[in-house]
């Protein structure tokens, strides 16, 4: 049993990370997407045999900076997988930020006065996109120091690294000259 109660603390941090990021991709993605949909279409008066131009307003015409917000929440999503302890924490407040301005924009969106016809849908969606991107962020601010990080696979080893046991290891990492040498030699660098 007490196997069970020592991996059941990494299984709820790796759910945890899983469901902060999940958050913050869906909610910044359904802003990034509401963003780039008509909110407001004008009609422009033409001279009397011609009808009016219809002028399409999207929410990214609108609010530039809108779908920018959300392009780097996206960014920060996935930064969220490679960070650990307080960068992690820090990135996760930085993501809560990013969405309550997103959802800011939807909201200004839905109250604003625009010339002509206007669509409330993409606003609220804009709204609703920025509130999940911001609870995952909340969520990543909140715990995400005591979730797992990326394994060391992932990391540069160091200079002058003792080769890995087991034999030869990889030829990469050792130098270009040995990777040439073993490529003259018929083998794969790239394989250990």
């Amino acid at each position: 049993m007490a196997t069970a109660d020592a991996g059941a603390p990494p299984a709820a941090g790796r759910r945890e990370l899983t469901y902060a990021v999940l958050l913050s991709v869906a909610g910044t993605g359904l802003a990034l997407w509401a963003a780039t949909r008509t909110w407001a279409v004008e009609l422009a008066d033409r001279p009397a045999p011609l009808p009016p131009v219809r002028g399409l307003r999207t929410g990214a015409g609108l609010l530039p900076w809108l779908p920018a917000l959300a392009v780097v929440g996206l960014a920060g999503a996935g930064a969220v997988l490679a960070t650990r302890g307080r960068l992690r924490r820090l990135l996760g407040g930085l993501l809560f930020l990013l969405g309550v301005a997103v959802a800011a924009g939807g909201g200004y969106g839905l109250v604003a006065a625009f010339d002509g016809e206007v669509s409330r849908q993409w606003p609220a969606l804009c709204l609703v996109g920025g509130l999940v991107a911001a609870a995952g962020g909340l969520l990543t601010a909140l715990r995400g120091q005591r979730w797992p990080a990326m394994g060391a696979r992932y990391e540069r080893p160091a200079r002058g690294a003792p080769a890995p046991a087991g034999g030869a290891g990889p030829v990469i990492g050792r130098g270009t000259t040995d990777a040439w040498d073993a490529l003259d030699r018929g083998e794969d660098p790239t394989v250990s």
